[in-house]
């Protein structure tokens, strides 16, 4: 297994100014102390120990990326059920203001009033969200639902990047899969979806509907770490030079799960440069990407 990389020293060989993490979590106090428990019980979605590396208050997190020379990073609130979202944008409009680095992040679940939310956090505002955040998975639901299908509209309309989370891993459940994402992007081709986790396990399925979606991405979060390779496989070797061929199409971005990992945040660096997909691969995947995705 390869050291971790420290990240302030990766990035500055590259030749970059620091990472941009497309995907990190900061939640509300209550609703990260439950998140916490999850993981710490290895509950059912969880599916494995799962010892937190990284747990502390936020002001303290959120130093410590900066101390790893991460640039941007996101809040990515996710809701499971009704009547939350919207605290929970509410809550990440505020974190935002807070953190300069932090990007405006939203979530939205299948209930009446989604559309309009979804709709008024579109809208040019101090609070429009830059980066939505939906995980089917946590949230028992199908991204095909009709309650979503109108938010699902405006954001497409809207080219907001949504951070979705549809893979089958840790554990699957009646929603998850690229069958009803490709159901999804039949209706609203020009959703800018970023798969989350490289959509692992099914990393194939979700490589070809990047590839055959301009707007759609994947991002590595997790994704080969040995942490993670141990619950899922390796990612397919062959499927390796289209996944080069994807991240300097500038759709693949890096994202960690940070601070919800049981490893150093360096293992997934260690990961990535293990691939040996190129310096200019990798410069793509830890900032032009995403900086051009935020812009």
């Amino acid at each position: 297994m390869p050291e971790p990389l420290e990240p302030t020293a990766f990035a500055e060989q590259l030749g970059l100014p620091g990472l941009i993490d497309l995907h990190t979590h900061f939640l509300p106090p209550r609703v990260m102390a439950k998140v916490r428990a999850q993981f710490d019980s290895a509950g059912p979605l969880i599916g494995r120990p799962w010892p937190l590396r990284y747990r502390d208050e936020d002001d303290v997190l959120v130093e410590t990326l900066r101390t790893f020379g991460v640039r941007r990073f996101t809040a990515l609130p996710y809701a499971h059920k009704p009547d939350m979202a919207e605290f929970l944008n509410d809550w990440a409009a505020g974190f935002a203001e807070r953190v300069p680095e932090a990007a405006v992040c939203g979530t939205f679940f299948p209930e009446p009033g989604a559309a309009s939310y979804v709709a008024a956090r579109t809208d040019p505002s101090p609070h429009r969200v830059e980066v939505w955040k939906v995980h089917v998975q946590v949230g028992a639901f199908s991204v095909t639902d009709p309650l979503l299908d109108e938010a699902w509209g405006i954001v497409a309309e809207a080219g907001t990047p949504v951070v979705l989370h549809a893979g089958s891993g840790p554990v699957a459940t009646e929603h998850t899969g690229p069958g009803p994402v490709a159901a999804l992007l039949a209706r609203h081709p020009r959703l800018r979806l970023v798969i989350a986790h490289a959509g692992a396990p099914e990393y194939a399925d979700f490589l070809r509907l990047a590839e055959d979606h301009e707007r759609v991405a994947l991002d590595t979060t997790m994704a080969f770490t040995p942490f993670f390779e141990e619950m899922g496989g390796a990612y397919p070797r062959e499927l390796l030079p289209r996944l080069r061929d994807l991240g300097l199409d500038g759709r693949v971005h890096l994202g960690s799960d940070f601070p919800n990992i049981p490893y150093a945040y360096g293992d997934q660096l260690s990961g990535l440069a293990s691939l040996d997909l190129g310096d200019d691969w990798l410069r793509a995947v830890c900032w032009h990407n995403t900086a051009a995705l935020l812009d």
